[in-house]
């Protein structure tokens, strides 16, 4: 690992360089000043606080800060499937504000019925039983407990380098050192983690996506770890990793088959990439595999308020004498409300056949620029998950971490934002809204940014 840049993971460092050099240049602009106000008043993450710039607006796919500066919003947080500030979910919320505006636990409401009835209308089929969070950490602590209640065992089986969210549980099933590892611990017992897929950087040492000779080790080693604990509750994993790396043919089959075979549920996070960023409503329907538990949220909020959900089958509502969830604003009908608005503009606006479409278009010009500049070693995507992975050498596959750094910061210069993942990959996730025009404008600037490379 490059000695410049600090803990590659499901971000880019605000302790690199060129995170160092963006904030001396702002240094005297109307961000900086409120930047340095939030770093005295929240705790650091090496994540987020100190953070880049001050937003002052966020409208469509665009984000401005306090220095008038413009930013196509490539990153997101992938809250902003529907893109910022949209006019009918604004005015969702205010109509629903002036009906009813909060319902205390114990009591229901028309929003987060239709939500639910919603969501079951839309899911891999089966999945008919829905439970609301305020968060993704959240839904995914929910899925770890039900999976421990309806099998009667604790223990999971996820894949390093994994994110699922920032509490103990999600942690503990989370693979990235910046949440799970020094003085956190000790985590939960029982959380066995595999190598995930990866075939550009196969960790299995394959040389490539070949699977007449790697026989998908990757997957046959979640069935070999299943066979030998003989008593795992779920395997958990994101149907897409974020990184991006996208599972080999015909993978998630596999892993199906062995959690069935093995009494284990099958848990997919589709929280970042869920809703359509792939270019089909959910993940999983790129893949003949059908989870027994999916989690869904950040954009189910429509970039304005915090929800999530758990989905499953009706067989698993196994907790009717206990507390599964039971969140505070579990049901709340402004959450609720923001949510299934959220998923009628996805349908009504044809976004997620807008991803696959303009997404295509992406991934076309994307190998092109790895056509023409060394740097590029691989890309990947599905629908509007895109990642350029950086080498400084093609043949070894040497991460170019500190390559990467640079060019972040050069796009911000210009204009883009996206962010880094494991260091060396940039990671593109525009929102649904997107058009080819301005897809074709931002990878303009990742052009001329590999050009000033060289």
């Amino acid at each position: 690992m490059s000695k410049d840049i600090h803990h590659p993971s499901e971000g880019d460092s605000n302790l690199s360089p060129g995170r160092t050099e963006w904030s001396r240049n702002m240094a005297d602009g109307k961000s900086a000043a409120l930047v340095t106000q939030d770093a005295n008043h929240f705790l650091r993450q090496a994540l987020s606080t100190p953070c880049l710039a001050a937003i002052t607006k966020a409208e469509g796919i665009w984000l401005e800060d306090a220095d008038g500066n413009r930013y196509m919003d490539f990153h997101g947080n992938n809250v902003h499937h529907i893109g910022y500030g949209h006019p009918r979910l604004i005015k969702a919320l205010k109509d629903q504000m002036d009906s009813l505006p909060f319902a205390p636990r114990r009591f229901t409401n028309e929003s987060a019925v239709a939500l639910a009835a919603k969501l079951t209308s839309i899911a891999p089929a089966g999945l008919d039983k829905v439970l609301l969070a305020t968060g993704g950490s959240d839904a995914n602590e929910m899925a770890l407990k039900l999976a421990r209640a309806a099998t009667g065992r604790h223990k999971t089986i996820s894949f390093w380098d994994a994110f699922h969210g920032a509490g103990f549980g999600a942690s503990s099933v989370g693979g990235e050192s910046l949440f799970r590892s020094g003085p956190v611990g000790p985590l939960l017992s029982g959380t066995e983690h595999v190598a995930p897929f990866s075939c550009y950087r196969c960790p299995y040492g394959y040389a490539g996506p070949d699977l007449s000779v790697c026989k998908m080790t990757c997957a046959e080693m979640v069935r070999y770890v299943l066979e030998k604990e003989g008593d795992v509750a779920a395997v958990i994993a994101e149907p897409v990793r974020s990184v991006p790396y996208l599972p080999p043919p015909g993978f998630w089959k596999v892993v199906r088959q062995a959690c069935n075979d093995h009494g284990a549920l099958l848990i997919f996070d589709d929280i970042p990439n869920g809703l359509g960023k792939t270019g089909r409503m959910f993940s999983s329907d790129h893949f003949d595999a059908i989870p027994d538990i999916l989690t869904l949220g950040k954009a189910l909020g429509g970039g304005m308020l915090p929800i999530a959900a758990m989905l499953t089958r009706p067989e698993l509502d196994v907790l009717a004498d206990r507390a599964l969830g039971h969140y505070t604003h579990e049901k709340n009908p402004v959450t609720c409300r923001a949510a299934l608005t959220t998923i009628e503009i996805i349908e009504d606006e044809g976004l997620v056949d807008n991803a696959a479409k303009v997404g295509a278009h992406a991934l076309q010009r994307l190998h092109d620029m790895k056509d023409r500049h060394p740097l590029i070693g691989d890309v990947r995507g599905l629908g509007l998950v895109m990642g350029l992975d950086l080498v400084e050498d093609r043949e070894i596959k040497t991460p170019a971490m500190a390559a990467a750094d640079r060019i972040l910061y050069r796009a911000l210069k210009k204009g883009l934002n996206f962010k880094t993942t494991m260091g060396s990959v940039l990671t593109l996730t525009p929102p649904l809204i997107i058009n080819i025009g301005e897809m074709d404008q931002a990878l303009d600037i990742i052009d001329a940014c590999f050009s000033e490379e060289a």
